[in-house]
């Protein structure tokens, strides 16, 4: 067990599944107390029976909602006393070339993928402020540093997440808190399902068939990043499967 994870209380933000969950199982195991949040609540009820964590920690959760973040947050902070570690982890990849505009997708990442991330920073911070300390981390993408055909919504949503943590890092350094954005590459998920188009579908699910890691693999990173010394911020994670070109 590590004793700089141990006993940190850690929210996620889309725990239901893929690298949420694996996050929360990752942690849990070395001894965090993690708070839960995602739409399926009955995924989230069974991960934490799983893990031994009390009914609050499981909160029906959706991102677009900055009311249903914040009151996941504060259900941290009123069942724990605090909040250690915010992870802005929902996502969607609905890929698809622009001129079949699927404007239905665009807003559905746009909501998610930005949105979702600032309302979990607008939950957290109040809390990290009063306290002095915390760490905010937030989810990218490979995808946000390189673009591909089919990918340009997706890629925008990421690469927007970059340019929000940076920005959110130099606006924290007052209070002590700590900043990180993880860039994965091909990690297995559900992202792939959130895809619309069926031609577009079969090719990333054959590349994903192909490449992809465990889920895990993510969790390591995160466990990583904050089980650093307080005066250590790791800012930018990217990573990718070894056999991944892209």
């Amino acid at each position: 067990m590590s004793q700089t994870i141990a006993g940190k209380v850690v929210v996620i933000a889309g725990a239901s599944s893929g690298l949420g969950e694996a996050t929360a199982r990752h942690l849990a195991s070395e001894g965090a107390k993690i708070v839960l949040g995602a739409r399926r609540l009955d995924r989230l009820q069974a991960l934490a029976a799983e893990l031994d964590l009390p009914p609050a920690a499981a909160v029906e959760t959706d991102v677009t909602d900055a009311e249903q973040v914040k009151r996941l947050v504060d259900t941290a902070v009123s069942t724990y006393g605090r909040i250690d570690v915010m992870l802005n982890n929902a996502g969607l990849m609905p890929h698809s070339p622009l001129e079949r505009g699927k404007i239905g997708d665009w807003n559905r990442m746009i909501d998610v993928n930005i949105k979702g991330v600032l309302h979990g920073i607008a939950a957290a911070l109040p809390h990290m402020t009063q306290q002095k300390s915390g760490h905010i981390i937030n989810v990218s993408s490979v995808a946000g540093h390189k673009v591909r055909p089919g990918s340009a919504v997706y890629a925008a949503t990421k690469a927007a997440v970059l340019m929000l943590s940076e920005g959110l890092r130099q606006e924290v350094k007052p209070y002590n808190i700590r900043t990180t954005v993880i860039s994965p590459g091909a990690v297995r998920s559900e992202l792939v399902h959130s895809i619309t188009e069926t031609d577009v579908a079969e090719g990333i699910e054959a590349f994903y068939e192909a490449y992809a890691i465990p889920a895990d693999r993510f969790a390591r990173i995160v466990a990583f990043a904050i089980s650093q010394p307080e005066d250590l911020d790791i800012n930018e994670i990217l990573f990718r499967p070894t056999a991944q070109e892209l």
